[in-house]
C-alpha cells in the first residue's frame, strides 16, 4: 500500500509538470520506471516489476530475450522466446491487465488464452532445452500468425474494467481518467483542483471534484463515525475529513469510486494539507457550483439570526462550530449573520463576515442545528 501511494504521488507530481508518464509496454519498460524520448520530449516510462503482483525476477528474463534478439513481434514471439519459469499465471494475468502486451493483442483475448499461452511457453521451453526443434521452428518465420494452438479471439473488456484493473495493480489510470468525461465541465463548478491546493489556502472555502480512490469509515472515541477518504481530480490528490454531523446526512456518498462535488475548508493535519468537508453531492455534467453572488436583487438584504446551544459537550459544540463557520464561508456576500450562543448563565450574540443568503445555505445550517434555530428576516434597503 505505501509503495503503491508513494508512485501516485510521484505520477501525479510528474503530470503537473507536464512530463509525459507512458503505461508499462512489453517492448519499452524496463524492470524500474525509465527516462525515455517520447514525441521529442523525455517522458518516464512505467516498470514491470511495479506491477502489483509482479516482481524483478519475473521480469528480467523477459527483458533479457527482449534486448537479444529485438521486440517481440507477436504473442507468438513472445511465447517461442520468453522465459515464463519464474512468471506464474498470477503474475502474466496482472500484466496483462495493466496494458503490457496491448501492442500484440487486446487485454480480452490474452486473458481468455491465458492458460494456452502459458501451457504453450512451457513446451516450448522444455523441447529447446532437449535439443529438439520447436512448432515455431516447424513452422517457420514466415507463417502469419496466430499459428495453430494460439487461438486469440476478438473479445475485449470495457473501460471501466480496463480502468479498475490499472488502479487497483498500479495505483493509476493510464487508458483513461474517469474524469475525463466531465473535465471539460469543471470549469466554474470547482474553485481549485485537488493537486493544487497550496500552504496559503489554508483556513479558506473551497469547492472540489474527483473520484473517491479510498474511503476510511471511523469512529471518535465517544463512538460517532466519521470518514477519511481521499479524493483524486486530473491534476492530483487530496485527504478528505468527513467529521459527524456531515457525515450522517452524506453518508451514502461515501464509497470508493464515487465521482463527488465536495465543499469545505482546507486544513492542515500532521504537516499535510486535508480538506473538511462540509458538504457534498453526486458530481455530473451540469452541477452547479455553490452560488456566491453578492449582488442584491431590487435592494433587498438579509439578516440570519443564528441561535446555539452551549449546553452539550466541549468538543462536541466545537465541531458544530467549527461546521457552521465553514457552511457561511463558502457563501461571501453582504447579508449580516449573527449567531447567539447560550449558556447557562447567559447568551453571547456575535456577528459573523458577511454571507449571501441562500436557500441551500440555510438547508446546510438546519442539518447541524434545526431548522428552528435559524431566523431570516429581509431587510429593504
Amino acid at each position: 500500500q505505501g509503495n503503491t501511494e508513494k508512485v501516485q504521488s510521484a505520477v501525479a507530481e510528474c503530470r503537473r509538470m507536464s512530463i509525459a508518464v507512458l503505461p508499462p509496454d512489453i517492448n519499452k519498460s524496463m524492470p524500474d520506471f525509465s527516462i525515455e524520448k517520447f514525441n521529442g520530449n523525455l517522458g518516464i516510462r512505467f516498470g514491470l516489476a511495479a506491477v502489483k503482483n509482479v516482481g524483478g525476477a519475473a521480469v528480467e528474463p523477459l527483458i533479457s530475450a527482449r534486448d537479444q534478439e529485438g521486440e517481440y513481434q507477436s504473442i507468438d514471439d513472445f511465447c517461442r522466446r520468453a522465459d515464463l519459469r519464474n512468471v506464474n499465471k498470477k503474475v502474466l494475468e496482472s500484466l496483462i491487465k495493466v496494458g503490457t502486451f496491448d501492442h500484440l493483442a487486446t487485454r480480452g483475448a490474452l486473458l481468455n488464452s491465458i492458460n494456452q499461452i502459458v501451457s504453450i511457453s512451457q513446451r516450448e521451453r522444455q523441447m529447446k532445452e532437449s535439443g529438439q526443434s520447436s512448432m515455431f521452428d516447424l513452422w517457420g518465420t514466415s507463417v502469419s500468425t496466430p499459428l495453430p494452438g494460439i487461438a486469440l479471439d476478438n473479445f475485449e473488456v470495457p473501460l471501466k474494467e480496463k480502468l479498475a484493473w490499472e488502479k487497483e495493480l498500479m495505483g493509476v489510470y493510464f487508458s483513461e481518467h474517469p474524469l475525463s468525461s466531465l473535465a471539460s465541465n469543471l470549469k466554474g463548478v470547482v474553485t481549485t483542483f485537488c493537486g493544487q491546493i497550496k500552504d496559503e489556502m489554508v483556513a479558506k472555502p473551497v469547492v472540489v471534484a474527483g473520484i473517491l480512490t479510498s474511503c476510511r469509515q471511523l469512529q471518535t472515541r465517544d463512538g460517532r463515525p466519521f470518514v477519511i477518504a481521499t479524493l483524486e481530480d486530473l491534476d492530483g490528490n487530496i485527504d478528505i475529513t468527513v467529521w459527524t454531523e456531515t457525515y450522517i446526512r452524506t453518508k451514502d456518498l461515501w464509497n470508493e469510486g464515487e465521482v463527488l462535488l465536495v465543499e469545505g475548508k482546507v486544513k492542515i493535519r500532521e504537516d499535510k494539507l486535508i480538506i473538511n468537508c462540509t458538504g457534498a453531492s453526486h458530481y455530473q455534467s451540469g452541477n452547479e457550483p455553490p452560488k456566491t453572488d453578492s449582488v442584491p436583487e431590487n435592494g433587498l438584504r438579509y439578516l440570519i439570526e443564528i441561535s446555539m446551544d452551549d449546553s452539550g459537550a466541549e468538543d462536541v459544540n466545537a465541531e458544530r462550530l467549527n461546521n457552521i463557520i465553514d457552511i457561511l464561508s463558502l457563501y461571501p456576500g453582504e447579508d449580516t449573520v449573527r449567531l447567539q450562543i447560550k449558556t447557562s448563565t447567559e447568551i453571547q450574540q456575535l456577528e459573523l463576515p458577511p454571507v449571501k443568503h441562500n436557500p441551500e445555505m440555510i438547508s446546510k445550517l438546519a442539518d447541524i442545528i434545526g431548522q428552528s434555530n435559524i431566523i431570516v428576516e429581509k431587510i429593504t434597503q
